[in-house]
């Protein structure tokens, strides 16, 4: 049976997703951490579905993430929460993230001075994130109809620790100068691709629920905070179990970790990679098209690695267009 691990940060976030599981069952890591796991069946199809509530923050969500993957080995990674719009979006709406970026990552000297960091969310399932978003299905899964009908936007949001609440504020300032794509805010998302990025063979997504805008309508006399939060965190589960239900494992999730019908594509591409001149590879690397945010600085073999584990995110594990790319570069040695 296919498993899927969801994390949240908050309780009303934990609640919210914890309602669309039966069976629910305690499990303890042991280490000491309190997870759930249920069932949730859509479409003749049956997941396993850890939960966990982990807390605020990119630190403490990669360290979480890297844990339920050794604990729970899921083929399907989740975190699903709410976060605050800073344009474009209303209060109820769901916001599937394609980047999250680390806004934060940065050198200071006399100035702040931005280096980019961006985690991103696997390309198949911000595909299917999109092809849900165009239709209105996953509103069905609300058990009562909203006022005002929420829209789903599949978008970069921006991700750190500290909150912000005035468009006046130098951070504010920032993020618009420096990420002006990102249309919400929140703080864990970052962590958690991060710590994902490791396991390319488990696609991960981000979707979030707005719950308050940035100096936006957020008039607690009229909707209270917490019925606020409750809202989009309902918005946001009942997207992320839409798109849980519309995985067929037989096509659009692997088999969790290094399972041995991925390692040939990943050892023939890794042997291309190493042969090549570092002006050839710097060469791949500009002509796939890949964010340098992904690359680090090291050695070519450092490179080439994380090369390939951006590959298969974003085209799964035969790695076939990187393949294309390589000989396109170096075509003697196809």
């Amino acid at each position: 049976m296919p498993r899927a691990v969801i994390l949240t940060a908050l309780p009303v976030e934990y609640q919210a997703v914890r309602t669309y599981l039966i069976k629910l069952r305690e499990k303890e890591h042991p280490q000491g951490t309190i997870y759930e796991e249920g069932k949730f069946v859509a479409n003749g199809q049956e997941w396993e579905v850890g939960i966990a509530e982990i807390g605020a923050g990119n630190t403490v969500a990669a360290a979480a993430t890297e844990r339920v993957i050794a604990y729970f080995k899921p083929n399907i990674l989740l975190f699903v929460g709410i976060a605050r719009g800073i344009k474009d979006v209303k209060i109820g709406d769901v916001v599937a993230a394609t980047d999250v970026y680390g806004y934060e990552s940065g050198k200071v000297g006399d100035g702040f001075f931005t280096r980019p960091k961006v985690g991103k969310s696997a390309d198949r399932l911000v595909h299917r994130a999109r092809a849900e978003a165009r239709k209105q299905e996953w509103l069905q899964r609300l058990s009562s109809n909203p006022v005002s009908e929420p829209c789903v936007f599949v978008a970069p949001i921006a991700a750190g620790q500290k909150v912000i609440a005035s468009k006046k504020s130098d951070i504010f300032e920032f993020l618009r100068a420096s990420y002006n794509d990102a249309i919400a805010l929140e703080m864990e998302g970052f962590g958690f691709l991060s710590a994902a990025f490791a396991y390319p063979d488990i696609p991960a997504i981000v979707i979030r629920g707005i719950s308050d805008l940035i100096e936006g309508k957020n008039d607690d006399a009229i909707e209270p905070e917490e019925v606020r939060q409750k809202k989009a965190s309902l918005h946001a589960s009942a997207f992320a179990f839409q798109i849980l239900s519309k995985l067929q494992t037989t096509q659009s999730v692997k088999p969790a970790l290094d399972h041995l019908p991925m390692q040939k594509p990943k050892e023939q591409v890794l042997g291309l990679l190493n042969r090549l001149l570092p002006s050839q590879l710097d060469t791949v690397i500009f002509r796939y098209d890949v964010e340098l945010a992904h690359l680090s600085n090291g050695t070519p073999n450092q490179r080439s690695i994380e090369l390939i584990r951006y590959a298969l995110q974003k085209e799964g594990t035969d790695l076939s267009q990187l393949l294309t790319v390589i000989y396109t570069v170096v075509p003697h040695m196809k």
